[in-house]
């Protein structure tokens, strides 16, 4: 994790996330590149806009102010001694977020959450929702302050299904990176109810050509594949949950929902995704 993208507003939930983030970069000597995105209205930055007034100055004032917020976030002790990239974009917020970890071949992305009800709520409001679902790189979502960011028990939820093994060797990585290994869990429910003959096949297929080390297998009965995986975490005190995100757009995300977004808008435990 040589190059990190972190976006903040400067609220305490990023600097939930940012103080994690402090500590990955000394661990890995990361790069970090801090990004804060101004949404300001087109009219005000482009004076070729119909009805624009081009109010620069006011454009630079926003600017200015946000230099200032760095100039102060800069001072805290949990970043000394780390490389820290101010960026600061006219941009939506996600647009912005997605031409950055681009333009800087981050490794990973870390956003703050706050945890409550409703994805609007979520940092830079449903922007996580839209990070979780496109990014290609992995997503790292942090909810409360984390004075010791250690991975020692690191939960990867599968349904075993083929399309998802790229993901799991993704977490792999990740894990390896975090010198931990995974607790990989499949959710039995009622509606789709797997025997042990069938999830034992499924397992075989699932990890043929991954070394056993890497993890260890639990099936976990619940009601619902989400409520297990919170319940699963909370019974073995799991330090960070990770998921696939199948990145579906339009219609499609409407009729299915999205696993991902849902742990990550309830979940009170550090998630971290991976796109397949």
């Amino acid at each position: 994790m040589k190059k990190i993208l972190v976006p903040t507003d400067f609220s305490p939930e990023a600097e939930n996330a940012l103080k994690v983030l402090a500590q990955i970069a000394k661990n890995f000597d990361s790069e970090i590149f801090l990004l804060h995105m101004l949404e300001l209205p087109l009219d005000l930055i482009d004076p070729s806009q119909p009805r624009g007034t081009g109010d620069l100055p006011e454009a630079l004032f926003f600017m200015k102010l946000a230099h200032q917020r760095f100039n102060e976030v800069m001072k805290k002790d949990y970043l000394k001694g780390i490389k820290v990239n101010e960026t600061v974009e006219f941009h939506e917020a996600f647009d912005g977020i997605m031409e950055i970890s681009k333009k800087h071949q981050c490794d990973v992305i870390i956003m703050g959450s706050s945890g409550a009800d409703g994805l609007k709520e979520i940092f830079i409001g449903s922007n996580t929702e839209k990070v979780v679902r496109h990014s290609e790189i992995p997503v790292l979502v942090i909810k409360k302050e984390i004075p010791l960011f250690e991975v020692k028990k690191f939960v990867f939820a599968t349904d075993l299904d083929s399309e998802s093994i790229p993901t799991f060797k993704k977490a792999i990585d990740f894990a390896n990176k975090l010198d931990t290994t995974i607790e990989l869990v499949m959710v039995n429910t009622a509606s789709k109810f797997s025997t042990t003959d069938e999830i034992d096949d499924k397992l075989k297929s699932f990890t043929e050509n991954i070394d056993e080390a890497d993890y260890q297998f639990s099936v976990y009965n619940d009601v619902n594949v989400e409520t297990g995986i919170l319940n699963y975490g909370n019974k073995i005190n799991a330090d960070l949950i990770g998921i696939s995100t199948h990145g579906r757009k339009g219609l499609a995300h409407f009729i299915n929902g999205s696993l991902s977004e849902d742990l990550v808008n309830h979940a009170k435990r550090p998630i971290v995704t991976f796109k397949i």
